[in-house]
């Protein structure tokens, strides 16, 4: 049998308030109102219920005491408001409007998912986007995370893995560098060149290095290449484009700058496809929350109009 309510709740807001700051002025400060009303409310709770909630002190601003009843009372109150608060939280993650919060790394976030997010802004403009950026696969659930996409083989634990990008690797260098280095006719030449190398995949020994890549392409017997050495894809293209260097670029990574002229690809005919990709992440029991959705097959969209 459920028990009929009261048609509002603001009187059980304002004894829950009270009980906890045991004073009427400190719940009238918590619920911008008057301590006179927080008083009258909780009064007519009382009339309501037909017993007393509280034993008062002299003076306004004497101290409140729960009664026996009401301290009975006071734990599963509480916990109604929490399943309310949790409710709520419900009712606003099923609807597209409200904030979106994605993790990615920091050079996925600088070299592809930023230059393009106004596309999806634009055809979401109630959805706000909350990027966090991250070396280091985070934990969805403790840091509230609602989708994301991670570089590697597809499987976490706890996590629904859909493939969003397949990947190869390729050296890259500026314009201006290629320009005054002629002598690199053939792979072999790259031997003599200073060579960046991208450590930021070091915890996976299946990507290719720089190693991999001169085996493929027939330089065997080689010294290992001097270089400089960077653990983020980003500023390991960056060091490119402003001459340092030749980079083993990612292909995702390397696609925008390629098209706008700023690194070129070197010996086009030798592919080397890495056996990791980026997929896109997220927990199992949040699919069909409609944000979530939006996002996900716009990533999709956006990956089919623009292959590595």
């Amino acid at each position: 049998m459920i028990t009929r309510m009261p048609v509002h709740l603001n009187a059980l807001r304002a004894f829950e308030a009270s009980a906890r700051h045991q004073s009427f002025s400190a719940a009238a400060a918590e619920l911008h109102v008057t301590p006179a009303a927080v008083g009258q409310l909780v009064r007519t709770l009382e009339d309501w219920l037909g017993l007393t909630l509280f034993h008062r002190g002299a003076g306004g601003r004497a101290r409140l005491t729960l009664t026996d009843a009401a301290e009975r009372a006071l734990v599963d109150i509480r916990a109604g408001f929490d399943s309310l608060s949790i409710g709520l939280a419900k009712l606003q993650e099923s609807s597209v409007n409200g904030m979106l919060t994605v993790t990615v790394s920091p050079a996925f976030a600088a070299k592809w998912l930023l230059p393009r997010i106004d596309r999806f802004q634009s055809a979401w403009p109630d959805t706000d986007v909350r990027l966090e950026t991250s070396l280091k696969a985070v934990d969805f659930v403790a840091q509230r995370i609602d989708i994301g996409v991670r570089y590697g083989s597809g499987h976490w634990p706890g996590l629904q893995a859909e493939k969003l990008l397949d990947e190869e690797v390729y050296p890259v260098c500026s314009p201006r560098r290629l320009d005054e280095h002629r002598r690199l006719a053939q792979p072999a030449d790259l031997l003599g060149e200073m060579l960046i190398h991208d450590l930021s995949m070091d915890s996976h020994a299946s990507f290719p290095t720089w190693d991999v890549w001169l085996a493929q392409a027939g330089v065997v017997g080689a010294v290992r290449p001097r270089g400089l050495q960077i653990n983020n894809s980003a500023a390991v293209l960056q060091a490119a484009i402003e001459g340092q260097g030749i980079a083993l670029a990612r292909s995702v990574m390397a696609r925008d700058d390629l098209k706008a002229g700023r690194l070129l690809r070197l010996f086009a005919d030798i592919q080397v496809p890495s056996s990791l990709a980026y997929y896109i992440v997220y927990r199992p029991d949040s699919a069909n929350l409609p944000r979530l959705h939006a996002f996900r097959d716009w990533l999709l969209q956006e990956a089919a109009g623009s292959p590595a």
